[in-house]
């Protein structure tokens, strides 16, 4: 079982990264990696909010590594994964899996990118500033999690996932 389950987080990391490197599009002044979300999403509900903390760091840090992502990459993802873990574990809805991910990168971390991006990135830009992008990618990317995770649950979840 162990074994399974870091198969599955090697290879929602591996999704989640080649997914931010060709799947993108402008939100604003930035840009929105949906693929990063969906993996949140769909890793909450299959594997737990802790696979899926585990899964949005190590995708920010690759994408880091690699030079795909920034810094922000690490809260903007990370507390979206666990917060839409903590409500797929607590209410067993897949809908509030992608609420928490919504809430937890939209609005949580683009709040906390603002002292985060000053103390780390040297810059001093305002929550205004990360919250859209924030925002649409999270949205966007938890609707698609919604979608595939439904469909990969619907018939296959004993066989697939336990």
């Amino acid at each position: 079982m162990k074994t399974r389950k870091l198969v599955l987080i090697a290879m929602f990391v591996a999704i989640a990264v080649a997914g931010s490197t060709f799947v993108s599009f402008p939100a604003g002044i930035a840009r929105a990696y949906p693929i990063q979300h969906a993996v949140n999403v769909i890793s909450a509900v299959l594997l737990g909010p802790g696979p899926a903390l585990l899964i949005a760091f190590l995708t920010g840090a690759v994408r880091v590594f690699i030079g795909t992502g920034s810094l922000l990459a690490f809260p903007g993802g990370m507390i979206g994964a666990l917060l839409a873990g903590i409500m797929y574990a607590k209410y067993g809805k897949v809908w509030l899996a992608a609420i928490g991910e919504v809430a937890g990168t939209g609005i949580l971390a683009s709040l906390v990118a603002v002292p985060y991006a000053k103390v780390l990135m040297g810059t001093e830009l305002g929550a205004f500033f990360f919250f859209p992008p924030f925002l649409i990618s999270s949205a966007s990317g938890a609707v698609l999690g919604v979608i595939l995770v439904s469909r990969l649950t619907r018939n296959s979840e004993k066989r697939l996932f336990n």
